[in-house]
């Protein structure tokens, strides 16, 4: 038994018995503390370059791209149960205005897939724009997309490096882009592009991505929700 005195001055006991378990339980605390510190760095870094089941491509297996919100990583989803639902599971509706886009919008704009369009995410120089409608961009996107509606691309060149002179669009030193909007059934991007040519926008500085939205979450890519 150990002897203690309070602060009132009165005084009582303890048994060591019962120190030893304070004492071994503190010990057994911190070797937990320090195993965990010690075991958990390996296990991320484990579960970091663990293998991808669905790469993106061969040698491939996911990308990052700067977003206003930060980086974000674009990979496929690794479930392979996995099936798309909602809007972009339907493979019909009315034509007009749902109809099959070409696959050459306009001559001189390039027609492109998922690997090029990846590469343009990763492009500082180049801007990837989501054409549709503010209600289809804030419901979900490509990361690192720029929203800018085909409604309002014609009078918003500004943005993309063009210039106004004499009251004419000089786009001379207009960026490289890339415009999508939901699928090969989507006439957004199409009327975006086609409205940016009529305004003097160089055709080769122009990429389409025919795929959209509906072939980008068939293959299980990241998906992000819009922001103003």
């Amino acid at each position: 038994m150990l002897e203690f005195t309070t602060e009132d001055g009165t005084s009582g006991f303890v048994r060591q018995v019962s120190i030893r378990r304070v004492c071994i339980r503190r010990i057994w605390s911190a070797s937990a503390l320090l195993l965990f510190m010690l075991v958990s760095p390996g296990a991320i870094l484990a579960d970091e370059f663990a293998p991808v089941e669905v790469g993106i491509s061969g040698d491939l297996p996911n990308i990052t791209v700067e977003t206003t919100s930060g980086d974000v990583l674009i990979e496929r989803n690794q479930d392979q149960d996995n099936v798309i639902s909602g809007e972009f599971a339907r493979t019909s509706r009315p034509c007009p205005p749902f109809c099959i886009q070409p696959h050459e919008v306009a001559a001189g704009v390039t027609t492109i897939g998922e690997l090029e369009l990846l590469d343009m995410l990763q492009d500082p120089d180049v801007i990837v724009i989501d054409s549709r409608e503010l209600e289809w961009y804030l419901e979900g996107t490509i990361p690192g997309s720029t929203h800018l509606s085909y409604t309002e691309v014609a009078e918003r060149l500004d943005e993309l490096g063009c210039k106004r002179v004499a009251g004419q669009w000089n786009c001379d030193e207009s960026r490289e882009v890339a415009l999508f909007c939901n699928g090969p059934w989507c006439g957004q991007s199409p009327a975006g592009i086609r409205a940016m040519l009529r305004e003097g926008y160089p055709a080769e500085r122009i990429a389409y991505y025919r795929g959209g939205m509906q072939t980008w979450q068939m293959l299980g890519l990241t998906v992000v929700e819009g922001d103003f």
